[in-house]
């Protein structure tokens, strides 16, 4: 299975355990320790902004999760399994969060270059028709949602 199609999967299956426990899934992503791969889940507070994710959050989901993947989505391939609160460099994802975060300092790789870089730092000004406005030094630039290959706070 294509990574992006994979990750997209189980985004779908794990977001309504998330949901049901006062969570969301802001990122997953597949990388490696050593040569063993590594699911990795960041999940944030759904309702309340001011409360920030603990250890024992990320345990509790992370034994929901576990059993979910293991009843529900079964593979050949074994890997570890983290969950974890966003931390200070938390990743942008969807368009609420370009909304959120409005008037905060991000940095953005992208999938194709846009306007020949692939990596801008800037004032997220917003997100329009799928857009997102990044302002730079007094400039503009956008670009699409689905060309982003990472977008993170920069604090």
């Amino acid at each position: 299975m294509v990574p992006k199609e994979r990750v997209k999967k189980l985004w779908t299956i794990l977001e309504p355990y998330a949901n049901e426990h006062g969570f969301e899934i802001i990122e997953l992503e597949f990388s490696s320790y050593g040569r063993t791969p590594v699911l990795r889940v960041y999940i944030d507070t759904s309702e309340d902004a001011n409360r920030k994710v603990s250890i024992d959050d990320c345990a509790s989901v992370s034994q929901v999760f576990s059993n979910v993947l293991d009843t529900v989505y079964m593979e050949e391939e074994s890997y570890i399994l983290e969950v974890s609160s966003p931390g200070f460099d938390r990743p942008l994802r969807r368009e609420k969060d370009f909304l959120r975060y409005k008037g905060e300092m991000i940095k953005v790789q992208t999938e194709v270059p846009v306007e020949g870089r692939k990596v801008y730092k800037g004032i997220l000004e917003g997100i329009e028709e799928g857009m997102v406005i990044l302002n730079i030094d007094g400039n503009l630039v956008r670009i699409h949602l689905e060309n982003l290959k990472r977008a993170n706070l920069i604090r």
